[in-house]
């Protein structure tokens, strides 16, 4: 592409990234925390293209005997395929993918760490907790700050290969490239149909039962389930939490 082009690519590029940081798309492909910095982005590609075209204004307008020239002095156009590059952007721009789900999640291990520590939790009844403080403290803290308790967890849905359920949230570190699941094992009163990646919010106790993740082994505890709804998806569908 000559440089008119390029500018008009940096410029649809640049628009398509202050949209997603705008609008909330880019919470699909990014942690929340990078807004600032994606807007900053999106700023600068727009500047550079305008910058381009203001370069190559006075060439186009005077002449420039060098400026798309080859042997012999005839110009040389560039092949219209090349055009092709853009569809990915303007799928960008019309296309929301969605976020990752119930199918990501049963295929990968569980991501759930053991946490720098377990601050006092609030006074409240149900507690609310997320799916990665409350399988932290199941886990490490072998329940103890949880017992006697009710607690109220929301995630998605999702389901092995027996049609176990399980509630998951998926953890970000930066981007949705590496998230990755933690899971909760549900047992007691579970709804008897529930479909993959629905989210529900889920209302119960601790209780000891756990098992290992079949893919990597990693621990999944339980949530004794005493009730549950369904629940529209958060606007952020990732949870930061987990990493701190």
């Amino acid at each position: 592409m000559n440089r008119k082009a390029q500018a008009i690519v940096l410029f649809l590029i640049g628009g398509a990234v202050l949209r997603a940081g705008f609008t909330g798309l880019y919470l699909r492909y990014v942690k929340a925390g990078l807004r600032p910095l994606l807007l900053a982005a999106g700023v600068v590609l727009i500047a550079a293209a305008v910058a381009t075209l203001w370069y190559e204004r006075p060439r186009t307008a005077y002449g420039d005997p060098h400026a798309e020239e080859g042997d012999g002095g005839h110009t040389h156009r560039e092949p219209r395929v090349s055009w092709l590059l853009v569809l990915p952007l303007f799928a960008l721009i019309l296309v929301a993918p969605p976020a990752l789900g119930s199918y990501t999640a049963m295929h990968t291990g569980t991501a759930l760490q053991r946490p720098w520590g377990f601050p006092a939790l609030p006074a409240g009844d149900p507690l609310k907790l997320n799916v990665a403080d409350y399988a932290g403290r199941a886990v490490y803290d072998h329940g103890r700050s949880l017992e006697h308790r009710r607690v109220e967890v929301t995630g998605f849905i999702a389901l092995d290969g027996h049609g176990a359920p399980y509630l998951v949230r998926m953890a970000l570190n930066c981007c949705a490239a590496d998230a990755q699941p933690v899971k909760i094992g549900l047992t007691g009163r579970i709804p008897p149909v529930l479909q993959p990646d629905t989210w529900l919010k889920v209302t119960g106790t601790y209780t000891r039962k756990r098992t290992k993740d079949p893919v990597g082994g990693g621990a999944i505890p339980y949530l004794e389930v005493s009730g549950s709804r369904p629940v529209p998806a958060p606007h952020d569908p990732y949870d930061e939490s987990w990493n701190g």
